[in-house]
């Protein structure tokens, strides 16, 4: 197995764009690969672009009708279907839209195929994690569910335990959807309470049906959760899930909407936390997966400030050759910044936070504060149902 990792690139996901007024603005994936490059992490990796999903592999998770709805919309924006999702405020229509999101969705799925196959320990597609995407209709800016696609693809080569994590501010409705009767995925989701945010889904009582009980895991934050609850929030549930199933691979979405400076949500985690919880991925891929990562991004709005350098630290934590958070950005990449957006690019690779720091579970808990009463919420309704101490 080479030790070496792989990023996923190919410059026509940029082309993945719902118009000028919409939040998740292309940008954001041409500026972190602007900064990966400055870093000079593409020579560190092998930069590969997959070909797009075909229809035989969207139809691993999505219904025929579904992607024939896609193709429609895609060829005819203008007819496009709001039964499906599709043509909607959160999800416009646009001229090439089945191809664009066949491509993530081919990044995603080639990421897994080379790290099930040996040919990479890590795999990083940033231009995926459309974690909302459902098997009959796109939903939450997400049309091809890459996610779910790459895990049906490691369930189809043979894997029979992949563990999903997702730390995205918003609940990974998609995925959980997609296995929620599949004892072979356990999906992990920390998120934003669904009482203050999209989609509305995701309490700790989800967890899974029939043979499958026990295998979906949510932790619904409130709002306002910052670095230390976060971080307290995470290593109280998912390592002992993890060294629970001993997943064969592990998949992860990174989206950097948990963000204090995103517009679209209520945590307030500063980058050095999602660098903190990269780092926790990785090092959990290692002890319990043979090293086995495939790792996505997600949603993320604050498209200059937060997103490019999340996701640059997420490359290089997979590279091997991580980041240090008070490294100053490379000027050419504020250039580039300013170029494309008009706007001021951040100085230093942190937000001063570096090193997070967060009271282990261990420790002890206060029964009336309310992020330790989502963590007891959550490891009672799962950990009893996997044979563990809640």
């Amino acid at each position: 197995m080479s030790g070496r990792a792989q990023l996923m690139w190919d410059e026509a996901v940029t082309g993945y764009d719902f118009g000028p007024e919409h939040p998740m603005d292309p940008v954001r994936l041409r500026l972190t690969k602007g900064l990966v490059d400055a870093f000079g992490l593409d020579r560190a990796v092998d930069v590969v672009a997959a070909k797009p999903a075909g229809d035989s592999t969207l139809r691993l998770v999505h219904r025929e009708d579904y992607v024939a709805a896609v193709r429609s919309a895609s060829a005819d924006p203008v007819s496009a279907d709001a039964s499906y999702g599709l043509g909607t405020m959160d999800d416009p229509a646009f001229t090439g839209m089945h191809e664009v999101s066949a491509t993530i969705a081919g990044q995603s799925v080639g990421a897994a195929e080379a790290v099930w196959r040996g040919e990479v320990l890590h795999a990083v597609n940033f231009a995926g994690g459309l974690h909302h995407a459902m098997p009959g209709a796109a939903s939450g800016f997400c049309v091809y569910n890459d996610a779910a696609l790459a895990i049906a693809r490691l369930l189809e080569l043979g894997a029979d335990r992949v563990a999903y994590i997702d730390v995205d501010v918003h609940h990974g409705d998609g995925v959980q959807a997609a296995f929620w009767e599949d004892p072979r995925v356990l999906t992990i989701s920390l998120h934003e309470h669904p009482r203050t945010l999209f989609p509305g889904t995701g309490w700790p009582e989800e967890t899974g049906a029939g043979s499958a009980e026990g295998t979906a895991v949510n932790v619904a934050l409130p709002a306002g959760t910052g670095d230390a609850g976060w971080l307290r929030a995470f290593h109280a549930v998912v390592p002992e899930l993890i060294a629970d199933f001993r997943p064969q691979v592990l998949v992860t979405q990174h989206g950097a909407d948990t963000h204090f400076e995103d517009p679209l949500a209520h945590l307030a985690v500063s980058l050095d936390a999602q660098r903190a919880v990269q780092v926790a991925c990785h090092d959990l891929a290692h002890e319990y997966a043979d090293g086995r990562w495939v790792a996505l991004g997600g949603g993320g709005y604050a498209v200059v400030e937060v997103v490019p350098r999340s996701w640059t630290h997420l490359v290089a934590v997979a590279a091997g050759r991580p980041v240090e958070p008070e490294t100053v950005i490379p000027e050419s990449w504020r250039q580039e910044v300013f170029a494309r957006t008009r706007q001021l690019a951040p100085m230093r690779m942190t937000d001063g936070r570096w090193p997070v720091s967060w009271k282990d579970w261990e420790s002890g808990y206060d029964p009336a504060d309310r992020l330790d009463q989502a963590i007891v919420a959550t490891r009672k309704a799962v950990f009893p149902l996997r044979g563990m101490l809640p």
